[in-house]
């Protein structure tokens, strides 16, 4: 169910670059194409920025300096509370 619009304006050679793509991907218009792309570029974008990834070697070296500190200071804890109130994971 549709419930929001989206209106913009592109350069012509976009639009029909747009249409052949949707057109040889068999999507029912070019509509159905662009929101596919905007969802699939979405979810990518929303990844990429809720989740960080590290190299195993580093990972290591940070889990060894967590595991030999006597525990979080107040500075520490105050920064994990304000990102559990912010819904931070």
């Amino acid at each position: 169910m549709t419930t929001s619009r989206i209106d913009m304006r592109i350069d012509n050679e976009i639009k029909a670059a747009a249409e052949k793509a949707a057109a040889l991907l068999g999507t029912k218009s070019l509509t159905e194409y662009i929101v596919r792309l905007i969802e699939k570029d979405a979810r990518r974008v929303i990844s990429e920025h809720e989740s960080i990834v590290v190299k195993d070697d580093l990972f290591d070296r940070f889990m060894s300096a967590c595991e030999a500190t006597e525990g979080a200071n107040q500075k520490l804890r105050d920064a994990r509370d304000y990102a559990e109130e912010r819904g931070t994971r």
